[in-house]
């Protein structure tokens, strides 16, 4: 009985000292808080990409056949359009043309014409250098185109230029019969070789 006695307080104070001790561990223990392992974000790398686009090379597009050929057509309807209107303008029956050409070689140089029908201006011309150097080459210059009355009628060209030695003023004449049919005239400057000098002439060319 006083062993039982004995034993129990001993029991109780054993266990007293043990709760005391695991509640000072307890206490002294460090209050870890729970790491928050969030992963870890990277933000993506702002190196824009570099603009290295091969620079175009500006080219001219090709013409087309259809292209050419829509040209082509335009300029023909243009050419048409012109035929008509000079038709409607200058019927064949009162129509008179004149053109002007150059067989020269070295004795004149054309500088202006002034051409006259029954003593009334009708037209006139300055010439360029490169105007002569066509003309130098075999071209033709339709100098006047108008409408003329049936009959008799004087034509009158006068031209001034520079020759080697002198200069010239010269003139040249034709009376014409207009005819229901279209009147054409050349005026021709020619070199002269036999006399050395131009000469100046008006021809009518006469319809085969």
């Amino acid at each position: 009985m006083f062993i039982q006695t004995v034993k129990l307080p001993l029991l109780v104070s054993i266990l007293a000292l043990c709760l005391g001790i695991t509640a000072q561990a307890q206490d002294a223990a460090p209050a870890t808080a729970p790491t928050s392992t969030a992963p870890s974000i990277t933000a993506p790398s702002s190196t824009a990409p570099s603009s290295t686009a091969p620079t175009e090379s500006v080219q001219k597009p090709a013409v087309t056949p259809e292209v050419e050929n829509l040209k082509a057509s335009v300029l023909n309807l243009n050419r048409d359009l012109l035929i008509l209107e000079e038709e409607l303008l200058y019927p064949a029956s009162n129509q008179v043309a004149i053109y002007l050409s150059m067989d020269l070689g070295q004795f004149f140089n054309l500088d202006a014409v002034k051409l006259e029908i029954d003593n009334k201006l009708v037209a006139s011309e300055l010439y360029t250098d490169k105007q002569i150097n066509a003309l130098f080459r075999g071209g033709v210059q339709r100098l006047y185109i108008g409408n003329l009355k049936t009959g008799e009628h004087e034509i009158s060209a006068y031209f001034t230029g520079r020759g080697p030695q002198q200069d010239y003023k010269r003139g040249a004449k034709l009376v014409v019969n207009k005819t229901q049919a279209p009147l054409v005239l050349e005026l021709k400057i020619m070199d002269s070789t036999a006399q050395l000098q131009p000469t100046f002439d008006i021809k009518e060319w006469k319809a085969e």
